[in-house]
């Protein structure tokens, strides 16, 4: 099996996991937003617009930097977590980028025992 087909697999089976827990299909974005609530590590009722931008860059800076281009950097008084960026993305198609941020997703769910 090639890699594209392997990561196509393991989506699917991902997917149909949060299929079972939330009841319907998440998009990337939608994972993105569960990730950053995870890592924000404070649940609340309802977040902004703007709230939920920032929880999707705290999920991005957080997946990436299981391969190093991001790490932790420090919590500031509202507990949002803000990271530093240890090197550069390189540079990849839109399809290329997606792929590159599921296998990351994977790998997160994989390490969090999700």
């Amino acid at each position: 099996m090639d890699a594209a087909n392997d990561l196509f697999v393991r989506w699917m089976h991902l997917e149909q996991k949060l299929v079972e827990r939330f009841g319907k299909k998440p998009d990337l974005e939608s994972i993105l937003f569960l990730i950053g609530v995870q890592e924000f590590g404070q649940l609340k009722d309802k977040f902004s617009k703007e709230q939920k931008q920032d929880l999707m860059h705290v999920a991005v800076c957080a997946l990436l930097s299981q391969s190093g281009y991001f790490k932790l950097d420090r919590f500031d008084d509202d507990g949002w977590p803000h990271f530093e960026q240890l090197k550069a993305m390189p540079n990849m198609t839109m399809r290329e980028q997606e792929d590159f941020l599921k296998d990351h997703v994977l790998l997160y769910f994989e390490q969090n025992g999700l």
